[in-house]
């Protein structure tokens, strides 16, 4: 099932979809689709665009995208293993309007509340590991009986949100692509001085059309965006790169000084960088 900028084909009376990502990377292209998804990373790592906010992703995560939520997987260049994702797609609706209305099923609302937004699964990630490794082999009728039971696990479990602000906009693929531009240029050029007329530029537009543009999609400036993505690669290298000292991953996140890392640090994490690097 290939995914194209924001639609997604769903095979004629399907209600269910189970898909293998199996690659160097994951589909890195901005996209949305109607149906949720619940992703179980097998193996990779990198970086997760999802609504407002700049997630990392990595090996055993459990991820709930919500329906029609703009979002792209960006894979590590520096990770040195494959990336592969088990995923099952459907909608609120795929088993008939009313099925999850059921007052049997009552529990499960409370997992399409949280679901707008994007969750990570916090516990419970090994009984829902065990039924994805079972997807392969089953029918569409035992999927379906799976989809349930990870429902059940998801609704008992811990979660965090993936992100505080979606824009609830359905994208033309023009507009995907244009963001998609933008965020590429984020993502590879983070570390650099970068100016508005620069970024505004890529996506083809005027500096005061670009700032409302995207303010209005993100709920943020650009600016901010950018400042997320440097703080999140800084994270990266506080975990897995530990005989770099704080000033280098300052400066290797693209910050100009040390002093405005560790508040802009403080400000998103809520500790400081040296504290972040002491709970690994």
């Amino acid at each position: 099932m290939k995914v194209l900028p924001f639609k997604i084909p769903k095979p004629e009376k399907e209600a269910l979809i189970y898909q293998e990502d199996i690659g160097p990377i994951f589909y890195d292209k901005l996209h949305q689709h109607e149906e949720i998804q619940i992703s179980y990373i097998l193996k990779g790592r990198g970086t997760l665009i999802i609504g407002d906010s700049i997630n990392e992703y990595k090996e055993e995560d459990i991820l709930v995208i919500g329906e029609n939520i703009p979002h792209v997987f960006r894979t590590d260049q520096n990770s040195s293993s494959s990336s592969e994702m088990l995923t099952l797609f459907f909608t609120k609706n795929s088993f008939g309007k009313d099925f999850f209305s059921l007052n049997d099923l009552s529990d499960v609302d409370d997992f399409f509340k949280k679901s707008e937004y994007g969750m990570k699964v916090l516990t419970k990630k090994e009984k829902i590991a065990l039924l994805f490794f079972k997807l392969r082999n089953q029918n569409k009728i035992q999927r379906i009986s799976s989809l349930l039971k990870i429902l059940n696990h998801i609704v008992l479990a811990q979660t965090n949100s993936l992100s505080s602000f979606v824009s609830r906009k359905k994208y033309t693929e023009d507009e995907g692509r244009r963001m998609n531009d933008v965020f590429n240029f984020a993502i590879s050029s983070f570390d650099k001085a970068i100016t508005l007329e620069e970024v505004a530029e890529k996506a083809n537009m005027t500096k005061n059309a670009f700032c409302r543009y995207f303010k209005k999609r993100t709920n943020k400036t650009f600016f901010q965006f950018l400042i997320e993505i440097r703080i999140e690669n800084a994270c990266k290298m506080l975990h897995h790169n530990k005989d770099l000292s704080i000033s280098t991953i300052s400066e290797l996140s693209g910050f100009q000084d040390i002093a405005n890392f560790n508040r802009k640090f403080k400000e998103l994490k809520g500790i400081s960088p040296s504290q972040f690097r002491s709970q690994f």
